[in-house]
């Protein structure tokens, strides 16, 4: 079945479009706080549209998620019994915030520097770093770095490969999408026990 292709095209469309820096922004701030779709899925298209801009479009993907991070956190400190706690137990995440609070004591700054590198949800550890009142200045450092590295290293991916990179991914993203969603339920049933 041919649906990450199609869905591919659409977003390099989206990924030459000229207010497309923006639009990447938005999904960098948001994804950091709320939002489920990881900023990679714009800007690995956008550096491929445009290599000459894609160190620019990677500082513009940092700067918003850390900023985004930054919100999260402060979600997090002040706002987390009103807004963040009955969110979390809308939708059954009550089980996985208390294993996020067992890797802050475990692993403290470390997993905030995981988290924004990996493709773990990031908005889960800046609100709940903010929820356990971490240190400022270690949280924004780990973010800062590991936001910055995920990015320049998709942009530098991207602007590396070219045109040729861009006709093997567009060769093989139907299989390349349907392994991702496998592993994605793989994960989600082991992670749920």
């Amino acid at each position: 079945m041919k649906l990450f292709s199609a869905l591919y095209d659409k977003v390099m469309g989206w990924s030459a479009h000229r207010h497309a820096p923006y639009y990447l922004m938005a999904n960098s701030f948001a994804e950091a706080v709320f939002w489920p779709i990881p900023p990679d899925v714009m800007l690995a298209p956008m550096a491929l549209a445009k290599p000459t801009k894609a160190w620019h479009f990677a500082l513009l993907a940092s700067l918003a998620s850390t900023v985004g991070g930054f919100v999260g956190y402060l979600l997090g400190y002040w706002l987390f019994d009103v807004a963040v706690q009955p969110m979390i137990q809308a939708f059954g995440y009550q089980d996985k915030f208390e294993l996020i609070q067992q890797w802050f004591e475990r692993w403290d700054v470390w997993i905030v520097f995981l988290a924004g590198f990996s493709p773990i949800p990031y908005k889960l550890f800046t609100v709940t770093a903010g929820m356990l009142h971490m240190a400022l200045l270690p949280f924004m450092l780990a973010s800062v770095i590991s936001r910055s590295a995920r990015f320049f290293l998709v942009a530098g991916l991207m602007k590396w490969g070219g045109a040729r990179m861009e006709q093997k991914l567009r060769q093989y993203i139907d299989l390349i999408g349907w392994l991702t969603v496998a592993l994605a339920v793989v994960a989600y049933l082991i992670f749920r026990h």
